[in-house]
C-alpha cells in the first residue's frame, strides 16, 4: 500500500486572483482586512475530491475557514448579516400584508354599513344583521347587495325593521341561487 501523496499548496498568484475577484472580502461573514486575515477556501473540500481551480476557490477569513473545515459550502449557514436582512425583509412584507388586510377589512365594514344605511336609513343594527349583510357581500357583488337594499327600502316603507330585513334577505338569497345556476 502506498502512502498518500502530499497535496501541493496554492500559488501566491492563484491566491491573489481569488482575493481580487472576491474584493478581499470573506464570502461567509463579510470580514475584510485589516480586521481579519484572509485565506483561500475550497468550496468543494479537497477531502471530498474538490480541485484547486479558481471556480472551486473562495476568499474566507481565518476564523470562518477554520470553523468550516471540510464541510461543503452548501452546508454552511448564512451569515448573520444576510440572515438579519432576510428577517428584516420578511418583517416588512408581513407589516405590508397586515396593512393591506386591515384596509380590506375596513372597506368590507364600510360596505356593510353603507348597505345597512340604505336599508334602514341609519347606520345602526344588530350583530346578526351586520353579519348577514357581510355574508351577502361575500357571495354577491357590492352593487347587487346595495341595489337589493335600495329596492327593499322603496318597496317596504310601512314594514317593521325586522320584516324589512327578512324581505331584503329573500332578495339576496334569490340572487345567490341565481348566481349558482
Amino acid at each position: 500500500m502506498s502512502a498518500p501523496s502530499k497535496r501541493q499548496g496554492l500559488s501566491k498568484r492563484v491566491r491573489f486572483e481569488v482575493f481580487k475577484r472576491d474584493l478581499f472580502t470573506c464570502q461567509y461573514c463579510g470580514a475584510t482586512p485589516p480586521d481579519a486575515v484572509m485565506e483561500v477556501d475550497h468550496i468543494d473540500p479537497v477531502a471530498d475530491g474538490g480541485g484547486d481551480e479558481e471556480a472551486n476557490l473562495v476568499t474566507a477569513c481565518f476564523d470562518c475557514n477554520r470553523g468550516k473545515a471540510a464541510i461543503p459550502l452548501t452546508v454552511v449557514p448564512e451569515s448573520l448579516a444576510d440572515r438579519a436582512a432576510r428577517v428584516s425583509e420578511a418583517e416588512e412584507q408581513l407589516a405590508a400584508y397586515r396593512a393591506i388586510m386591515r384596509q380590506q377589512e375596513e372597506r368590507k365594514e364600510a360596505d356593510i354599513w353603507e348597505v345597512i344605511e340604505a336599508l334602514f336609513g341609519v347606520a345602526t343594527t344588530t350583530h346578526e344583521r351586520f353579519r348577514s349583510v357581510g355574508t351577502f357581500l361575500g357571495r354577491l357583488p357590492f352593487e347587487a347587495v346595495l341595489d337589493a337594499a335600495n329596492a327593499t327600502r322603496a318597496a317596504t316603507t310601512h314594514f317593521s325593521d325586522s320584516r324589512r330585513f327578512r324581505y331584503f334577505c329573500g332578495i339576496c338569497w334569490r340572487l345567490v341561487r341565481e348566481g349558482e345556476q
